[in-house]
């Protein structure tokens, strides 16, 4: 009777515990997803005050500034944005801007993917020696090299034209370099040297066996170096002072008329247009950007 009566015990005194700790991992879970719901919510408030902004008035804008919810929604602003300034519409700035980006990605991938690939599998003498002076010019600032790029290219008379914009990309950049060195000494070298007593030389060996095991590196890549590339605002401004050749970036800073009335309505309208080729591609590939930055060993 006794070993029953301390069994029933026992029993009930776990299922209570059982009970308890059940209890306290909802009430963290529940803890968990509110904070992290209104941790989000407060990064997404700039973007959805942005587009709340895209559809008040002139005068609304930044007398109801804490308000998501527009007092009369103005559809027109996305038209008037449209139609631009100095009868240029905003078509012509977003072709340019897909000109830069688009040509910058591809030049500075392509660029990058080739400068790996001698990095991580060709030798050669002093290899370690110009990686990490590679490295070094990470920490050159822009606005150094600005001066003296804008000299050469105004010498050789390429100002108001891409080639300021896309030919610095040809020397790569030194983290997609960096990312895809890291994804290729991922790869087994048994597979060169399979391709070797086959016959490759060193470019069928990038060609055929390297890069189409790239894909995930190249693609996040591609999707960062669009990214900066479209938002860049300083390398435009420079070098195109022709308003049919400006950017998205610049041709938004030249809407707003600082001496003048400004349509904000229509300001935010582009603004918020301007973030929808970064919105579709995130979407569409944001499993590749985790790929390549979990496989090529990035922290």
């Amino acid at each position: 009777m006794r070993a029953s009566v301390n069994r029933s015990l026992l029993d009930g005194a776990d299922q209570v515990l059982h009970r308890r700790r059940q209890r306290r991992s909802t009430a963290r879970a529940v803890l968990y997803h509110v904070g992290v719901g209104l941790f989000g919510l407060l990064m997404l408030y700039p973007v959805m005050w942005l587009f709340a902004s895209a559809l008040k008035g002139p005068g609304e804008v930044w007398t109801n500034v804490t308000s998501l919810i527009p007092q009369a929604w103005r559809w027109e602003n996305f038209s008037d944005g449209w139609r631009g300034f100095g009868g240029i519409t905003f078509a012509t700035f977003y072709k340019n801007s897909f000109i830069y980006a688009g040509g910058a990605t591809l030049i500075s991938v392509t660029a990058s993917a080739f400068v790996a690939y001698g990095f991580a599998r060709v030798r050669f003498r002093g290899k370690a020696f110009w990686f990490a002076v590679m490295m070094l010019t990470i920490m050159l600032p822009e606005q150094v090299l600005l001066i003296p790029q804008y000299i050469i290219f105004a010498r050789l008379g390429w100002l108001n034209t891409f080639y300021p914009l896309l030919l610095p990309h040809m020397a790569g950049s030194v983290f997609f370099i960096l990312l895809i060195v890291q994804f290729i000494r991922g790869i087994p070298r048994e597979l060169d040297e399979a391709a070797v007593i086959d016959g490759a030389n060193q470019f069928a060996l990038f060609g055929r066996v390297i890069l189409p095991q790239l894909t995930p590196a190249l693609i996040t890549a591609a999707i960062f170096s669009f990214y900066w590339t479209w938002e860049d605002f300083l390398q435009p401004l420079i070098y195109l002072t022709d308003p049919r050749m400006y950017t998205v970036s610049v041709a938004l800073r030249s809407f707003a008329d600082p001496g003048g009335v400004t349509n904000w309505g229509a300001v935010f309208a582009m603004l918020a247009l301007s973030l929808v080729p970064v919105f579709v591609i995130f979407v569409f590939f944001q499993r590749y950007i985790v790929d390549g930055i979990a496989t090529s060993g990035l922290k």
